[in-house]
């Protein structure tokens, strides 16, 4: 027996379609992630259920809801208010990914079926005997970055049957076999939000404190903010300070300073050693120590080349080309090369505040 995680979307409703024509019959599963009792911050899932129960009775398969509306915001949104109130660079779509579709969702309800499908535009490929984690033939739409942390076990069960096709075949078919998704567009930013944003949930959980804007270059004041966790690196807007445009290239969480700078190539410290204390292997492979490897450290379709290095505090990551607006608390993602179309991705690490703070 299968499950199939279903968003509404077009990637997971032709997910369900190619199982289908592989003469599965998956059951669809809508996981409810919205708090309830929070209104202003509940996910606008009305919309998504019309379209599954239309795609449900299009394919003839069962569609049912799994409610970690919960598990959700006492994990993944703790783990993004703490990691902001540090001054770090949170990413809740990983943990999502690792804690709740494929942690909370298996704990309650996958555990019962064989496989668990999803839309996500990854692939896998056993070698020797092995489960591994390949990157999508689409390398905008890969998603492996965002499955950095899941964990072998949970790989082990994975299935996703859009990995090795570009989103733009994914939309075609959905539009020949006139899917209710085939036409709608895809989902952008933090799902939970819903009608609010990313920061009224801040000012509401961590609230405001005043600090100064400084400029990068010559370290004058040249402003103000409501607080470092407002701003992100490489941020333009929302600054409001004239003769720009400036871009945010730096923090300090102790000073709460926010740096900026005319530039949009200067983004504070530039530097090739990223350490990474916490590496996480997918598939239980060792890290590939002191040989070339290929990384990324945010969603890009490019990967970045390097070597990785053991210390009595885990990781080093030493970039073959300096890095600029490395940010704390981002994952830096590890992978290496399998074939022409793929590259394996070995495993993942949240990057350390040493050396980078200003």
């Amino acid at each position: 027996m299968e499950a199939l995680l279903a968003s509404g979307g077009v990637d997971s409703s032709v997910a369900a379609l190619l199982a289908v024509e592989q003469g599965l019959r998956p059951t669809l599963f809508y996981i409810i992630i919205g708090a309830h009792e929070e209104e202003a911050f509940s996910c606008p899932m009305e919309e998504d259920l019309e379209i599954l129960r239309l795609l449900s009775r299009q394919l003839g398969l069962k569609l049912e809801t799994v409610d970690l509306h919960k598990d959700y915001w006492e994990r993944v949104v703790d783990y993004l208010i703490s990691s902001v109130r540090r001054g770090l660079t949170p990413n809740p779509d990983v943990m999502c990914n690792s804690l709740i579709k494929f942690g909370c969702f298996y704990d309650k309800v996958g555990r019962q079926f064989d496989q668990t499908i999803t839309g996500h535009y990854a692939t896998t490929v056993i070698l020797d005997g092995q489960k591994h984690l390949a990157t999508a033939i689409d390398p905008v739409k890969d998603q492996t970055d965002f499955l950095c942390q899941i964990t072998p076990d949970q790989l082990a069960r994975l299935r996703f049957p859009i990995g090795n096709m570009m989103k733009h075949q994914v939309r075609s078919l959905a539009l020949a076999n006139r899917l209710p998704s085939a036409r709608r567009a895809d989902s952008q930013g933090i799902c939970f939000l819903g009608n609010t944003t990313y920061n009224d949930l801040l000012r509401r959980y961590i609230g405001e404190k005043g600090g100064d804007i400084v400029e990068w270059e010559t370290r004058k004041k040249i402003g103000r903010h409501p607080g470092y966790w407002f701003y992100t690196i490489g941020q333009r807007k929302g600054l409001r300070l004239s003769g720009g445009p400036w871009f945010v290239v730096a923090k300090n969480t102790r000073k709460n300073w926010v740096y900026v700078s005319r530039n949009p190539e200067c983004t504070g410290r530039a530097t090739t050693c990223i350490p990474l204390p916490e590496f996480h292997s997918i598939s239980g492979l060792r890290p590939p120590l002191e040989e070339p490897i290929l990384f990324k450290i945010r969603h890009s379709p490019q990967f970045l080349r390097g070597r990785l290095s053991s210390t009595d505090s885990g990781y080093i990551l030493r970039s073959d080309t300096e890095l600029q607006g490395v940010a704390p608390g981002q994952f830096a993602v590890i992978y290496k090369p399998l074939d022409a179309a793929h590259n394996l991705c070995i495993g993942s690490s949240p990057i350390g505040s040493t050396a980078l703070e200003p």
